[in-house]
């Protein structure tokens, strides 16, 4: 997961390079990306291919501290900041697509954030597309001080008794999946981008070098197709990791491979599914991206305390990645938007969450 204060005044954006536009204007995007936080947002802004500080639109409902949506001079190009957190995420999103100022029937959504990430699939400055993303934190918790001994760790699912159960019941939020055939699209133009690294990032992969089982985390930056776990908590150290990478296998019948780890996701995909529900928005077309700005758990010899506390060094590669990867991807979008994605990229696979609740039988729950 990635470092943020909100607290901070100078990572609060600028509301005076934007021009409002009359209330009465319905705005149609093709393209809206989905930030969580300052830094993320801003290198977004002052791009050659789009003005997206522009227009400057208040709806009712947005985080006080990022009170505007951003769009293009002609709104196919837009962007949210929900602010960090999953009732930040979840509130911001639900207001969007209830907001009489949007059409986003049509509209991609590109959900652009920072993460951890796990070393066995993929390293600091990569890129991941997700298939999966999974709720880890609805569960039973016993402090590991007090677990019994028998147990792995102290998280088992809901009306169970034993880590590794599938939950007697669930809340609906705990997996989603969305379209595995766009996740392609998305990442073949995402490859396009030029990724870039620092000394920096180079001596901090060094360090899993010594573990085959992070081979991953020691390689160069890439585009990567794994999946993203949501939780509040920002954890570290590989006990955690490892438990939560349990649950992910769990919840999705070993279908999904916990690899990012984010504070947004889920409830981002709650808030989309009901509009979904409603018709105000098309579940289909949803990509989820990630960039690895730090690593979920310490290296061989390492202490998950020393992993937590070091300087984020690969925090601003992580936000350039994540642009210039997402900037190909919204790119291709709006280039071939008359000839392939203004009709839809058709899904392969279940879409929706753990319910069901879009049609179809999730593919991830046991019989």
């Amino acid at each position: 997961m990635y470092w943020f204060s909100s607290l901070l005044p100078s990572l609060l954006l600028p509301n005076t390079l934007s021009i409002p536009t009359p209330d009465t204007q319905i705005i149609a995007p093709r393209v809206f990306i989905v930030n969580f936080f300052a830094s993320e947002a801003r290198a977004w802004h002052n791009l050659p291919q789009f003005d997206i500080l522009a227009q400057n639109i208040s709806i009712p409902g947005l985080s006080p501290l990022f009170p505007h949506i951003h769009c293009a001079h002609d709104g196919l190009i837009c962007q949210a900041i929900t602010g960090q957190g999953e009732i930040n995420a979840a509130s911001t999103i639900s207001a969007l697509v209830t907001s009489p100022r949007f059409d986003l029937r049509s509209t991609y959504f590109l959900l652009a954030g920072i993460a951890g990430v796990n070393p066995k699939l993929a390293t600091v400055g990569s890129v991941t597309f997700a298939r999966f993303a999974v709720q880890p934190g609805l569960q039973h918790e016993i402090d590991a001080r007090e677990k019994p001994a028998n147990f792995p760790s102290g998280y088992f699912g809901f009306g169970t008794t034993v880590p590794g159960q599938y939950p007697v019941w669930i809340d609906g939020t705990e997996v989603f999946e969305v379209n595995d055939a766009l996740r392609h699209v998305a990442a073949d133009l995402a490859r396009s981008a030029t990724l870039q690294d620092t000394q920096e990032c180079k001596d901090l992969r060094a360090t899993y070098a010594p573990a085959p089982i992070y081979a991953a985390g020691a390689a160069p930056p890439s585009i990567v197709l794994c999946d993203t776990l949501t939780s509040d908590t920002f954890w570290s150290g590989v006990l955690l990791a490892e438990a939560f990478e349990n649950t992910t296998r769990v919840l999705t019948s070993r279908k999904a491979s916990a690899c990012s780890t984010q504070q947004e996701d889920n409830a981002v995909l709650g808030a989309l599914l009901r509009g979904a529900l409603a018709n105000l928005v098309d579940f289909s077309r949803i990509i989820v991206m990630r960039s690895g700005s730090d690593f979920d758990r310490q290296p061989l010899g390492g202490s998950a305390a020393d992993t937590l506390f070091a300087p984020m060094v690969a925090h601003d590669v992580s936000i350039l990645n994540l642009r210039n990867a997402g900037l190909e991807v919204a790119k291709g979008i709006m280039a071939g938007w008359s000839a392939t994605f203004e009709r839809g990229i058709e899904p392969t696979n279940y879409i929706g969450d753990i319910l069901g609740s879009l049609g179809g039988k999730p593919d991830f729950v046991p019989a």
